[in-house]
């Protein structure tokens, strides 16, 4: 009996392909027949889950995204049950920084998916892309719940300093990738920040 074919775990075997290649070699100098030649699979194979190279640029797009939530998840749970908001910033901030192969490899695409959302209105639209701000919203609404508990500087403002903190995690990602920074400083940095907007959780009363 012919072995039935999981379309799903087809089309998240090329995508694998896409990111492992990519990685290697830039997203704008992978072709389809690299993603299959990477993938063991037929050139037609590709082309027939995907038609085109956008159409796979914008799945590859996607399972990144997954893996990156996977990432941060998993960062998540190593913090232990009910994790407070400076672990739970610590663990998305921590979670883009190159500092292995897999987030080297998601800090390298993304920049280039968003270089290339620049001149493609199709990729622009697409929703890791499409919604910035989603990030900054949800650094910001921790660092305001840490605030009203009493577990961060109530004089800081939250969302310039949650604009902050995620400029400055993309640019340290990017000298990680050019060799200016080791991982380790890079670390180091974004825990002084944290330290001084998390300075008064030692101290202070949470409100009654």
């Amino acid at each position: 009996m012919p072995k039935r074919v999981d379309h799903e775990e087809r089309r998240t075997q090329i995508a694998e392909a896409l990111i492992r290649v990519a990685g290697r070699r830039g997203l704008h100098a992978v072709g389809m027949r690299d993603v299959a030649a990477e993938a063991g699979v037929s050139l037609r194979l590709v082309q027939y889950y995907f038609q085109t190279k956008e159409n796979l640029l914008f799945h590859g797009l996607q399972h990144l995204t997954d893996l990156f939530t996977a990432r941060v998840g998993a960062r998540l749970a190593a913090a232990g049950p009910g994790p407070d908001p400076r672990a739970t910033i610590e663990a998305l901030l921590l979670a883009s920084l190159p500092t292995d192969e897999e987030s080297r490899t998601f800090h390298l695409l993304y920049s280039s998916y968003s270089i290339l959302s620049v001149t493609d209105e199709g990729l622009a639209a697409q929703p890791f892309i499409d919604n910035p701000d989603a990030a900054e919203n949800a650094l910001t609404g921790l660092l305001r719940q840490a605030q009203e508990s009493g577990l961060a500087d109530s004089d800081v403002d939250a969302r310039t300093e949650a604009i902050s903190l995620l400029a400055m995690t993309a640019t340290m990602g990017t000298s990680i990738l050019v060799g200016q920074r080791k991982p380790e400083s890079a670390i180091a940095v974004l825990h002084y920040h944290l330290d001084r907007i998390f300075t008064t959780a030692e101290h202070a009363t949470p409100p009654a």
